[in-house]
């Protein structure tokens, strides 16, 4: 098994190139092989070098992230880092590994990076102070009061209009709250393997 994930940067924006770059710098497993700042000079480099993982913007002239990773026949393993919630279905029906919403802590990153490497056939990694997906919670309003709810207590969780059925193990919730701002929640705590859950669900009850 290889011992470093080639990593590649696409981003039209070189702040946000640089900040990408120190993080991978600071991870062992990643090791980045090229940064671009449209996937035109992505594809490129494509035709001559493989690489394991992309950490890929969505807005950029020319033509978007996502479109791009839609063309392509057997892609790498992608990751979103964008300013924008709202292309996060999109990158779930394209199975991408994660969706980070700038501006994204190094903790966030990290989760990430794991998990793309878990996907990879690396084993899981952890940092200081990092508490694993199962040990993750969400506070949601109930009855004006908030509410903890632990990932490990959720069965589904679906979409009623501008409203949200939360069914724990032990209860079910109704919170005032639409699909999208659920997922925007989601993602900001890494629980992007829960939006699965939440599609699956209530595309059946569509």
């Amino acid at each position: 098994m290889q011992m470093e994930i080639k990593c590649a940067i696409v981003d039209d924006e070189p702040f946000a190139r640089k900040g990408l770059a120190s993080y991978i710098e600071k991870i062992s497993f990643l090791k980045l092989v090229v940064e671009c700042e449209d996937v035109m000079a992505l594809h490129e480099y494509l035709r001559q070098h493989p690489i394991d993982l992309l950490f890929l913007d969505i807005e950029m002239p020319e033509m978007s992230g996502l479109d791009y990773v839609a063309t392509l026949k057997n892609p790498p393993k992608v990751i979103v880092v964008s300013a924008y919630e709202q292309y996060a279905l999109l990158g779930y029906e394209l199975e991408i590994v994660d969706y980070l919403l700038k501006p994204v802590s190094f903790e966030r990153f990290f989760k990430a990076a794991n998990r793309a490497g878990e996907s990879l056939g690396f084993a899981s990694l952890t940092i200081g102070g990092q508490h694993s997906v199962q040990e993750q919670h969400i506070f949601v309003k109930v009855d004006k009061k908030l509410k903890k709810i632990q990932y490990n207590d959720l069965l589904f969780i679906h979409s009623l209009g501008n409203y949200i059925v939360i069914q724990t193990t032990y209860s079910q919730e109704i919170i005032y709250s639409t699909l999208q701002q659920m997922i925007t929640m989601l993602l900001q705590i890494y629980l992007y393997p829960v939006i699965d859950l939440i599609l699956s669900i209530s595309k059946k009850l569509r």
